[in-house]
Parts: structure tokens; sequence; C-alpha cells
């Protein structure tokens, strides 16, 4: 209840005084605490109502803050990986001719790619024309996508990969039938240990190796690697290179990346084609995000939707709280107050839902970057953004029962 109050100390006019030099009344203006009070009393009458039309600003809101969490999350261990592996690695592979042939890298492309200054480790594989099998018996035409492999022994230095199991090829087993596995062909093979057998080429090889993953070169996880030597002379390998890998400094990565061509091939340059794999895993992290957005308007419909349902229970509250309105109206209280007290309820409604929202959305980030072994990533930014776009649903919603509210007789609400 609010009350007239005078711009001086209230006194009895007396009679036949000019009404001029009566002291004029000024409406009270109600405080923070104040509209915050009343506009909770509005809250607490009803609370079953109340959580349900918060609930729908907490869906919204929590949807967005975990869509961001996530994505940053799962973007922060694609630039960790990044920063791990490193973006000075070039891959050197074989373009096509002038009349559209599959072109060849020449047998001595690894020694020139070398003798380039700041080149700081280069190797290579091969492709042959063998398949890998766990058995004899399997039909040649169930590969399984798997390829076999001539590779240099520096190969494993080069890429930054390590060895899960066994030993990588050194100069003795390079030239016996001994056969390292990428990670994704030992799952398919079945083979579990060093000393497992595969059927490559007619033969039988011996497994002496078992790689972790390659993020940077899939293709070699695919792959069954064997030394040069034991290619040529159990597979039939011409020794032409298929790829060759290298790093430079950082500094001189563009650099190299646009001598390697005319390096490797002097004769047909235009045949090279030359990559950075490292590119690929940006590209994911920037798919990563235009993901993010379409998942941010399904978040963003969501508060819309949870801003209608506050505004559906601010115009019924007003309805239904008229004779209460009127009382008010008739004891003092201004169309401001009035209209202040609905737009704080509707506020304090809509607050309560963004920050159940953020906490719930938080929580499900937390929880889903434990799960897949993720760094916790939650942007204060969208935090932020989630508690200010609460606020603007709220005022949006409440503006307009505040007005009806305000615009109601005292006489008529009373009445009714």
């Amino acid at each position: 209840m609010t009350r007239a109050r005078a711009g001086t100390d209230p006194v009895t006019p007396r009679a036949g005084a000019d009404p001029a030099s009566r002291p004029r009344l000024r409406p009270a203006r109600l405080g923070v605490s104040d509209l915050l009070r009343v506009g909770a009393s509005g809250l607490r009458v009803r609370p079953a109502r109340a959580i349900l039309s918060a609930l729908g600003i907490a869906i919204g809101i929590a949807t967005m803050v975990a869509v961001v969490g996530i994505s940053a999350s799962s973007r922060a261990r694609l630039l960790n990986e990044l920063d791990s592996l490193g973006t000075n690695l070039l891959t050197v592979t074989p373009g096509q001719t002038l009349f559209g042939k599959e072109a060849t890298l020449p047998p001595e492309s690894l020694g020139m790619v070398r003798r380039i200054g700041p080149v700081r480790a280069a190797a290579m594989t091969g492709n042959t024309s063998a398949s890998v099998f766990r058995s004899d018996r399997i039909p040649t035409t169930h590969t399984g996508g798997l390829s076999v492999r001539a590779a240099s022994l520096d190969l494993l230095s080069t890429l930054g990969t390590a060895v899960r199991r066994g030993a990588w090829l050194n100069a003795a087993t390079a030239r016996q039938r001994a056969v390292v596995l990428g990670a994704v062909a030992a799952g398919r093979l079945g083979a579990d240990a060093p000393g497992d057998q595969v059927w490559i080429g007619g033969r039988w090889w011996t497994v002496v190796g078992l790689l972790d993953a390659s993020p940077l070169a899939p293709e070699v996880d695919r792959a069954a690697l064997v030394g040069f030597d034991a290619a040529a002379a159990y597979l039939g390998f011409d020794g032409n290179p298929t790829t060759v890998y290298t790093r430079s400094a950082d500094d001189f990565v563009t650099d190299v990346r646009e001598v390697l061509p005319r390096t490797v091939n002097p004769e047909h340059p235009e045949e090279v084609q030359v990559s950075r794999p490292s590119d690929a895993l940006a590209a994911r992290a920037a798919a990563t995000g235009a993901f993010t957005n379409v998942l941010l308007g399904v978040g963003a419909v969501a508060l819309l939707v949870g801003g209608v349902g506050v505004a559906n229970t601010m115009v019924i509250s007003v309805l239904e709280r008229r004779r209460e309105i009127g009382l008010r109206r008739s004891l003092g209280a201004t169309r401001g107050n009035v209209r202040s007290q609905f737009l704080t309820e509707s506020l304090l409604l809509s607050g309560l839902g963004g920050l159940c929202g953020c906490l719930l959305g938080t929580g499900v980030t937390a929880a889903y970057a434990a799960w897949r072994d993720l760094p916790s990533v939650i942007p204060v930014w969208a935090v932020a953004g989630g508690l200010g776009a609460t606020l603007l649903v709220g005022t949006a919603a409440g503006i307009y029962p505040a007005m009806r509210a305000a615009r109601m007789s005292p006489t008529l609400a009373l009445s009714t």
C-alpha cells in the first residue's frame, strides 16, 4: 500500500485559505526493495504456476548455454590437439598428368625434400597392390578398406605417432616379412599383440607393432606398414613413394609449401599436390561452430516459447487480481506503481527461469565434458548472454500485462 506525502509538513488548511497556498501532494515512489517484495508476493501466491512458467525460460536458456558450452569444449580439444600435433606438417602426393592419368612421384623425392633448408624431418610411404587379411581363407575382394604401404623408418618421428604395443620397424625387420599395423587396421584384423600373424600377398607376415591413432595421417591408421626392402622383395613394389611427409620450421611453412612441387618434380611441378593436414582439424573446429549456430536457433525458439508462457501467465494474473489492483489504486497507488509492480513480477519470474537455466546448462556441459573426456569450457559471454536474454524476454512479456493493469479503473476493478 502506498500513501501520498507532501512536499512540506502536512497541515490542516484553514477555512477560506487560498487553494494555491495549500501544500502540494506528491505520490510516493516505491523503492527497489519495495518493488522486489511486492513483485515476489504475487509469485508466492501461485507457486505452481510460477514454476511452470519459469520452466519454459529455464529450458531455453539451458539449451543455449549447454550448446555453446559443449561446442566450446569440443573446439578446445581440437585446438589442444592441433597445438600438440603442430601445424608444420605438409604432405606431398601425386596429382594428375596433363592427359588425366594418375601421376607418380620420383623415387628420389625424399632425398630432394630433405635438402630444403627449413625442413626438419621427412618420411614417405608407398602404396602396394597387396591387401592384408586376418586369415588366408578370406576372399581377396573383402579388403575391409585396409591397404598395405611401404614405409620409411623415420615415418613415426615425422608424424609424431606413438607405438602402442611392440616396436617400430628397424633396419633388420624392414627387410623381413614384418608388419606394423595402424590403429584402425589392428582393430579390424583382430590383432592385439605383437607376434600375431596376418596374410599379405599370399604369405604370412608377423606383426611386430601396433600404433596409436595418427590424427594428421588417417591413411596410416588404415594401413599395414612394411619396410621398403620387404615390399620390393615380396610384394612387387616399384619403389615410387605415394606420400611424402615433411616437418618444417613454423615460420617457414608457407615458403616450404611453395617450393615443394618444384623440388619434388622439377620437370612437372603441376603434377604434385601439397596439403597441410592440420587444416582439416581447423575446418572441423569451424564446422563445429557452424553447427552450434543451428542449435542456438533451436534454443532461441525454446526461449521464445518460454517468453510467451510468461506473458500468458502475467495476463491471467492481472485478470485474476482485479480486486487487488482496485484496492491498491483506491488507497493511493498510482498507475506507475501498479505498472512497476507487474513488470517487476514478470522480470522476477523470467529471471528465476534464466538463473535455473544457466545452472542447468552449466551442469549439462560439465557432465558431457567429463563423459567424453573433454576440457570443460563454459564461455562467460554465454552465461551473461543467457541472463541478458532472460531480462529482455521478461521485459517484453511483462509490458502489456503491466500496462493493462495500470489502465484499470479502481471503481470498475473493485466492482468485478
